[in-house]
């Protein structure tokens, strides 16, 4: 289910949780009561897309808190990311950062604002 955590102080992993079933999206709502949540919808052949999965992987450095992130393939499983879009009630966007809290999304944002600060500004949020 799910195999990857953001350690504290620590630079991410780079293994994501995948995104790749739809009954996936009630679990990742269900989970985001206990936990934060995020999916990174990934164009793979956006350039824009892979630099956003390039500052997420190499700038993020996790606070306190334990945290998801799935990766979603957006061109290989598109009817899941609709299922997203239309269960989280989020306009689609590619790629796009989502951070699900409470079975909601909380924040959602796009393109060059997807970096390791947003990650960091959205999780004051939740406080």
């Amino acid at each position: 289910m799910i195999n990857w955590f953001v350690k504290s102080k620590k630079k991410m992993n780079k293994e994501w949780s995948n995104l790749t079933e739809e009954i996936q999206i009630a679990e990742i709502i269900d989970l985001s009561s206990s936990i934060p949540v995020y999916i990174f919808k990934h164009s793979t052949t956006c350039g824009i897309s892979a630099q956003a999965k390039e500052n997420i992987e190499v700038s993020f450095k996790n606070n306190d808190k334990p945290i998801i992130f799935y990766y979603l393939d957006l061109l290989k499983y598109r009817t899941i990311s609709n299922e997203v879009a239309s269960k989280l009630n989020v306009h689609h966007q590619s790629p796009q950062l989502i951070l699900v809290r409470n079975g909601q999304a909380v924040f959602t944002t796009s393109h060059h604002k997807i970096k390791a600060t947003t990650i960091e500004d959205s999780l004051s949020l939740l406080k």
